[in-house]
C-alpha cells in the first residue's frame, strides 16, 4: 500500500449512483461488519443499498450480559447466569476475576461472530478505541463501560461523552477519581480536548493550541472535581458498581475557560456542572470535524488531504451538526456516498486483527460445538489470535487508541510485523488443514467446511466460476486473468475444465460417497488455503 494514493473526492457525499453489483454490497458490508458471510452479501445484493442502510442501522435489544460459563465454585453466580452485578468474595476473588475476564472476552467475540447485517458491534469498537481502557482487572466495570458503548453506537456523540466522563472505569484509567478541590488531577480533561472532542491542532503561542489552551485544561480539571467510582473488587458487598459526586471533594470555584470558548465563564453547579462543560465545549464546530476525521480513518482510508476535508469531512461534519451529533445521519450520507464507492477506496484498509480473524471464522463459517462452556471456549480461543496479533479488546495499548488509525506515517500498516504476519498465516493455515481445538481442547475442531462454502456458490460445477466467485467473495479488488488462472492451476492442476465439472456433479449425485467428497475436498481445500495466503485478503 502506497504512503500517499491520488483519490478522486469531487463527488465528495453526493449520493451514490453507480451500479450495484456483489462488489458494492461486499464493499460496504466489508467496512461495516465483521467478516460477511456469502449469504450476507447476497442479501444485500438482492435488497439494495438503502436497505441495506436501514439494515445496518436497525434498532434491536441489546444482547444479554455475559454469563459464568464453566466456574462451579460462586456461590452468588450459577452456571448459565450473569455476574456482571456479582459481588467479589475474599478468598476467592482471584478466580472470580478469572472467570468472569475469560467469560466477557469470548462474549465480545461471540457478538462480533453473530452479529448478523448490524453496525453496532463495528461501532463498539471504534468507540473502545477512541474512548480507550487498559490496566483495569475487574470485569465488571469493563462490562458496563462497553455496554455504554453500545448502547449509543450510533447514537448522540455528546451525551455519550457525558457518560463516558463520569463512568467508573474512565474514572480509574484516566485517574479522574482522584481528581480533588485543591489538587486537580488533568489527565481526563487533557484527553477530553485532545482525544476526545475537539483535539489539539498546531501550537500557535505559548501554551496555546489551535482549539484550546494550558488553562483550558486547568479549568477543565477544576470542574470536573469531585467524582469517584465505587465498587472495585473487594469494596462493593452488593457487587454494585458506578460513579458517584462528592460536594466535599468538588471545586466550587468560578472557572474560565480561554477564547477558544468563548472566555465562557461557568458557576459552580455541583454534579451538573460536567455535564454543562460537555455542553459548552460541543457548541464549537471543530468537535463534528475531529469525529467525523476518526471515523473516516476507521471506515474509509487513513489519508485526509486537503480535498478530502473539503469534499468529505466539512459536508459530513455539517451533517452531524444538523443532527444534533446523532452519530448516524452522519454515517449513513459517508456509507451512502459517491466517494465511499469508488473503486479506489476498496482494499486501502489492512484487517485489524479482530476483522481478520473473523473474515476467517465468520465469513468462512466455521463451526462450533453448541454446549455453553465449548461455545465460549471456541469464542474465548479466537479472542487470543486477535490477542497475539497485537488488539486485545479492554487492553488499547494508549490513550489514544491503537496506532494504526492515528500514528503517520504507517497507519493500518502497523498491524504487521515480523511478529504479526507469521503468526496471521499461521491462524489461515491451520484453520484450512487439521483446524483448531477450543481453549483447553474442549470442544469439537474449528475448521473451515469447504463443502459447504462452495456450496453456496451461484455455479460450482465450473471451475472458473468457483475461482472468480471466491476472489469476489475473499478479495476486495478483481483478480488479472493471469493469477485467475494460476488459482485455477491449484484446484484442477493441468485438467480441462470438464473434468472439474463432472467430479463435482458426481460428488453432487452421491454426497455420502467418501472418496468423492474428499477429493473434492482436498481440490478446494488447497484452492482457498492459497488464496488466503494472498496479500489480496489482509485488505478490504
Amino acid at each position: 500500500m502506497n504512503a500517499t494514493l491520488t483519490r478522486s473526492v469531487a463527488n465528495g457525499l453526493l449520493p451514490y449512483a453507480g451500479p450495484w453489483t456483489f462488489q458494492q454490497a461486499a464493499h460496504l458490508l466489508r467496512r461495516t461488519t465483521f467478516g460477511p458471510t456469502i449469504a450476507q452479501i447476497k442479501w444485500a445484493l438482492d435488497q439494495g443499498l438503502t436497505a441495506t442502510l436501514e439494515k445496518l442501522f436497525e434498532e434491536g435489544p441489546l444482547p444479554d450480559p455475559p454469563v459464568n460459563t464453566h466456574y462451579p465454585d460462586d456461590p452468588n453466580v450459577p452456571i448459565g447466569a450473569t455476574w456482571v452485578e456479582a459481588p467479589f468474595i475474599s478468598g476467592i476473588q482471584n478466580a472470580q476475576m478469572s472467570y468472569m475476564g475469560r467469560s466477557l472476552f469470548s462474549w465480545n467475540i461471540g457478538l462480533m461472530w453473530n452479529e448478523d447485517i448490524s453496525i453496532r458491534e463495528k461501532l463498539t469498537l471504534f468507540w473502545h478505541n477512541h474512548f480507550p481502557l487498559n490496566s483495569n482487572n475487574d470485569p465488571r466495570f469493563l462490562y458496563w463501560n462497553n455496554h455504554t458503548l453500545r448502547s449509543h453506537a450510533w447514537g448522540n456523540f455528546r451525551q455519550l461523552t457525558k457518560e463516558i466522563t463520569i463512568d467508573p472505569a474512565m474514572l480509574i484509567y484516566l485517574n479522574g477519581n482522584q481528581n480533588k478541590a485543591g489538587s486537580p488531577n488533568e489527565n481526563y480533561a487533557r484527553e477530553l480536548l485532545e482525544l476526545f472532542t475537539v483535539g489539539k491542532g498546531p501550537q500557535i503561542g505559548p501554551g496555546d493550541y489551535s482549539n484550546y489552551t494550558e488553562q483550558d485544561v486547568a479549568e477543565i480539571a477544576r470542574v470536573l472535581s469531585g467524582w469517584k467510582d465505587f465498587g472495585f473488587t473487594l469494596n462493593s458487598s452488593d457487587g454494585l458498581i458506578g460513579s458517584e459526586f462528592h460536594p466535599n471533594l468538588h471545586d466550587d470555584g468560578q472557572k474560565t475557560l480561554s477564547y477558544h470558548f468563548d472566555n465562557a465563564v461557568i458557576p459552580n453547579m455541583g454534579e451538573e456542572e460536567y455535564s454543562y462543560l460537555i455542553d459548552l465545549i460541543f457548541q464549537q464546530d471543530e468537535v463534528a470535524r475531529f469525529i467525523c476525521r476518526r471515523l473516516y480513518r476507521w471506515f474509509v482510508f487513513y489519508q485526509i488531504d486537503e480535498e478530502v476535508e473539503t469534499n468529505v469531512i466539512e459536508p459530513m461534519a455539517q451533517v452531524l451538526i444538523d443532527n444534533d451529533y446523532e452519530i448516524r445521519f452522519a454515517l449513513e450520507a459517508l456509507f451512502g456516498s459517491q466517494h465511499f464507492f469508488d473503486m479506489q477506496n476498496n482494499g486501502l484498509i489492512i484487517k485489524n486483527p479482530i476483522d481478520f480473524i473473523l473474515s476467517v471464522v465468520k465469513s468462512l463459517e466455521v463451526e462450533t460445538s453448541t454446549a455453553l462452556d465449548q461455545l465460549h471456549d471456541s469464542w474465548y480461543r479466537v479472542f487470543g489470535f486477535a490477542s497475539k496479533t497485537q488488539m486485545r479488546y479492554y487492553e488499547v495499548p494508549e490513550v489514544a487508541g491503537w496506532q494504526a488509525y492515528y500514528r503517520a506515517p504507517l497507519y493500518y500498516r502497523n498491524w504487521l510485523n515480523a511478529s504479526t504476519l507469521p503468526r496471521r498465516m499461521t491462524n489461515t493455515d491451520t484453520f484450512m488443514t487439521a483446524g483448531y481445538v477450543p481453549f483447553q481442547g474442549n470442544g469439537d475442531v474449528m475448521r473451515v467446511d469447504v463443502l459447504k462454502l462452495v456450496a453456496e456458490l451461484d455455479d460450482p460445477l465450473d471451475p472458473n466460476a468457483v475461482v472468480n466467485e471466491l476472489a469476489s467473495f475473499l478479495f476486495p479488488q478483481p483478480i488479472s486473468p493471469e493469477r485467475q488462472a494460476i488459482l485455477k492451476d491449484i484446484l484442477i492442476p493441468g485438467l480441462p475444465d470438464f473434468e472439474w465439472t463432472v467430479e463435482y456433479g458426481e460428488h453432487l449425485a452421491d454426497p455420502a460417497n467418501e472418496d468423492l467428497a474428499n477429493a473434492i475436498d482436498g481440490k478446494l481445500r488447497a484452492l482457498i488455503k492459497a488464496m488466503l495466503s494472498m496479500p489480496d485478503f489482509y485488505l478490504h
